[in-house]
């Protein structure tokens, strides 16, 4: 782990925008990320994580690689895989724990195997017929900000649910819906952060409920029985190790009646100063700043 002086002294490039559908999201979290890191004092530029990455490196000298990308290319170890071929250090998980989390149809054996609880589910592609009781909720198995996921609660809601879902990625996890309060549990360099239970007016949690101002109400940190938040932050570190991740994450969770089961790992979360994860570190009394600062120390290489 570079110290700050050390990381005062290199070209730090933002990596933000990219090919995924979460581009505009992207955008917001690395233009945060960017003047974050230049009020902190830091020779940081912007870098469009597209299919001129590696000449943007280039051409800026970037020695550090910031990653505020979202979604596929980004936060699926494709960029993390690239950066370690050019020998540019940079935040985050490496390869193996990026790839692991960004697949929902591969995390579910991995939770199960691991025995902690996770809604049950059934893999579903093309012209695969949906065994799961009602109600059900599908997912694109690689896509992130809850873009084409929808709760089906009856059989003439799942044919339109399935289609649009499968626009957006060839492998769907369908995926029992729990009707119970949703929580999350950031990690930064391996400690758990203060809970955030989330409650969107609408009472799904999607891209609308996400990023619309006042649409969600969040409560940092959750009031929460102490065996459960301790429950559910433990269940977030052991993914944290058994994954291999690094740098900035996120573990989402509803609560089952009085049992955490977790519904999603993100290795590259939301960094707006308005983001979850950001909002569990100022539980803390510390600064998004403060916060961009100790995700940047974490940079290295680590596949």
């Amino acid at each position: 782990m570079m110290d700050k002086a050390e990381l005062k002294q290199k070209k730090i490039g933002v990596l933000m925008g990219g090919l995924s559908s979460e581009r505009e999201i992207s955008l917001r979290s690395g233009s945060a990320v960017l003047q974050s890191l230049q009020r902190s004092g830091y020779q940081a530029v912007p870098i469009d994580g597209d299919r001129h990455v590696v000449e943007r490196l280039r051409d800026e000298a970037v020695e550090i690689a910031f990653i505020a990308l979202h979604g596929r290319w980004g936060e699926d170890g494709t960029i993390q895989g690239l950066l370690e071929m050019l020998a540019i250090p940079y935040t985050g998980s490496g390869v193996l724990g990026s790839a692991l989390a960004m697949d929902k149809a591969v995390m579910k054996p991995i939770l199960l195997g691991l025995g902690i609880p996770t809604p049950s589910y059934v893999i579903c592609r093309t012209g695969d017929d949906v065994t799961l009781p009602l109600p059900f909720v599908v997912k694109p198995a690689r896509e992130g900000s809850t873009i084409g996921i929808s709760i089906v609660r009856s059989e003439e809601e799942k044919e339109a649910a399935l289609v649009s879902a499968l626009r957006l990625d060839s492998k769907l996890v369908i995926e029992s819906y729990i009707a119970g309060r949703e929580i999350t549990v950031g990690l930064v360099n391996g400690r758990a952060l203060p809970v955030v239970e989330v409650k969107p007016a609408s009472g799904f949690y999607d891209y609308t409920a996400k990023y619309t101002k006042g649409m969600t109400e969040y409560l940092v940190p959750a009031a929460l029985d102490q065996k459960i938040e301790e429950e559910a932050r433990d269940l977030a570190l052991r993914l944290w190790q058994h994954c291999e991740l690094s740098g900035c994450a996120r573990v989402d969770v509803m609560l089952d009646g009085q049992t955490p089961s977790v519904i999603d790992v993100n290795t590259s979360p939301g960094m707006t100063e308005s983001s979850l994860v950001p909002k569990a570190w100022g539980a803390l009394g510390k600064s998004f700043d403060e916060l961009v600062e100790e995700i940047l120390m974490s940079a290295g290489l680590r596949a």
